[in-house]
């Protein structure tokens, strides 16, 4: 970042941590796959904290389980519709999808029954299990969002018993390892910062206890560093290296429910919050455990993300910091295009590219990165849907109106491509070709003036 940018940026996260009172807060921008700022203000013990030092994530937590589910979900262990049962039976809520759960719209309570789980040692899933009684359902599954702490505490059960380890073992090993996020530990290694409540009347700090939260651990045990939650961010943002395909975190980021009506600001994907703000559609987390607050927030269409974390119970508004520094850095610095280059193409789907009609309507069938395709509306508006290649003349679409459905090439007998089967829509090179098979048929006159 350029010296005036930086000092945008180190200015917002000074006048946060001075007018909310916060211990210490630290701060990431990153863009295009790396950090490219960081910041940080106030003290850790007799210094200022740095991108190495640990602060809890709570919820952010929530994400990298999801992240695992969907890696059973790919592997074909889990289906999002799959009920509970199937996986962890034997519960009182065993209706509820794996969907549901990632998406808070299972029904389930809020918070675990007894104690307030976030302050309290926890116990193991047995005992979390025996707890849930029949009106742990608190909504119809499926019928609205309702933010369940306890629907990630069972998620980590579904991981470990797919998985055969605890939750966090598979965590650490099909998500962190493979990200290099090696500081990213379920209790503080190392250097870290002590979680402080602030008295609201008067500048006097409060440690507050970290237990270790047993089988409510998978909704918000983790800590972590500005370096690691830096590539947990551009991981959201589409650099999934080889834990996620691309298209599975662009799935995680689709909206599954809202949280304020038609109009909405705030839902919620699988696993990822989702923001839309001035015009931006943002992913990420937030997270708050006591003594701590977190946030890691990326705009996919900018490649721009932010992470924020800071030790106190409550005061700064951290979501609204990492959105402000998104802003900034992509105000005074914007993104410069990657620049075009030719690329490697199967010159044998050059035959499938250029003009193809439904019915009248003209569609542009182009090549693009990966070996997919984009198929668009000639006049810009309408059904466009990218598909990736999942058999020999077979694609799946990836987004758009034809997301999940698949793309069939149909040839004539000399092998050319006759038409294409887009679920059941038809489409000819030319505008409702007689030798096509034109679900009712084409007028035997065909076109007349």
């Amino acid at each position: 970042m350029l010296t005036g940018t930086d000092l945008a940026l180190f200015r917002r996260l000074a006048t946060e941590q001075s007018a909310a009172r916060v211990p210490s807060i630290v701060a990431g921008v990153v863009r295009d796959g790396r950090l490219v700022w960081s910041g940080a203000r106030g003290r850790v013990g007799d210094t200022t904290p740095d991108s190495d030092t640990q602060y809890r994530l709570g919820s952010i937590t929530k994400s990298l389980v999801a992240a695992v589910v969907m890696r059973l979900r790919d592997e074909g262990k889990v289906d999002l519709n799959d009920p509970l049962d199937k996986h962890v039976p034997g519960t009182t809520f065993g209706s509820s999808t794996v969907g549901q759960l990632l998406s808070h719209t299972g029904g389930l309570t809020s918070e675990s029954p007894g104690s307030w789980w976030e302050r309290s040692q926890g116990g193991d899933w047995q005992a979390l299990d025996a707890s849930l009684t029949a009106d742990a359902i608190k909504n119809r599954p499926g019928s609205r969002f309702h933010y369940s702490n306890v629907g990630y505490g069972v998620l980590g059960e579904l991981v470990a018993r797919h998985r055969g380890t605890d939750w966090f073992s598979a965590v650490r090993d099909e998500i962190l390892v493979p990200l290099g996020m090696s500081r990213t530990t379920p209790h503080p290694e190392g250097r870290h910062a002590q979680g402080f409540a602030v008295h609201p009347f008067a500048d006097l700090l409060l440690p507050e206890p970290s237990p270790d939260a047993g089988a409510m651990a998978p909704a918000g045990q983790l800590w972590s560093t500005v370096n690691d939650l830096a590539r947990w961010t551009a991981f959201v943002g589409g650099d999934t290296g080889d834990v996620l395909r691309p298209e599975t975190v662009a799935e995680m980021r689709n909206v599954a429910t809202v949280d304020d009506g038609d109009a909405w600001t705030s839902g919620y994907g699988l696993g990822l919050q989702l923001i839309r703000h001035q015009g931006r559609r943002l992913a990420g987390h937030t997270g708050s455990m006591p003594g701590f607050l977190a946030c890691t927030i990326t705009d996919p269409a900018s490649g721009t993300g932010a992470l924020v974390m800071a030790n106190t119970t409550s005061g700064p508004a951290i979501l609204t910091v990492a959105i402000d520094l998104i802003t900034i850095a992509d105000e005074a610095e914007p993104r410069v295009p990657a620049e075009w280059r030719p690329s490697e193409v199967d010159s044998s789907l050059l035959a499938l590219t250029g003009l193809w009609h439904w019915g009248p309507t003209p569609f542009l069938l182009k090549l693009i990165p990966g070996g997919m395709f984009e198929l668009t509306p000639v006049n810009g508006a309408g059904r466009a849907s990218r598909f990736r290649p999942v058999a020999t003349d077979e694609w799946l679409g990836l987004d758009g109106y034809y997301a999940g459905e698949t793309l069939r090439v149909a040839r004539a007998a000399d092998g050319n491509p006759s038409h294409l089967d887009l679920a059941t829509f038809i489409f000819t090179r030319t505008p409702y070709d007689q030798a096509a098979p034109i679900p009712g048929g084409v007028d035997e006159l065909g076109w007349r003036s």
